[in-house]
């Protein structure tokens, strides 16, 4: 029986560039390019920098964590008065969505 030899391979090491930009500049730079959706600033103008579900309150520091729900699930239906939408953390947002994905588990269960 032939002996495997194996090769150890080194890792290239990532190219850094020194752009001579402080870190405010560049953190400035990725938010300006972070698509946002046409309706959030909307929705969080109408509802306010709060979560519509753990009530905790947000300031523009950290209003990021605020997404936009919409409450029937369609992403297009966006009316002009936001009543299809509300604001919720991050980390709500994920619940509600654990939620319907937890429901339609146990409904295919029943189904059979």
């Amino acid at each position: 029986m032939r002996k495997k030899t194996f090769t150890m391979r080194t890792a290239a090491k990532p190219k850094w560039k020194e752009s001579g930009k402080s870190v405010e500049e560049i953190v400035a730079k990725l938010r300006k390019s972070v698509p946002q959706s046409p309706y959030r600033e909307q929705s969080l103008r109408i509802h306010g920098l709060i979560c519509a579900k753990c009530a905790r309150e947000f300031d523009y520091t950290d209003r990021h964590l605020l997404t936009v729900h919409h409450r029937d699930g369609n992403h297009n239906n966006n009316p002009p008065d936001g009543s299809n939408w509300e604001n919720l953390c991050v980390y709500c947002h994920d619940e509600e969505h654990q939620k319907g994905m937890l429901g339609d588990y146990f409904s295919e269960g029943e189904k059979q």
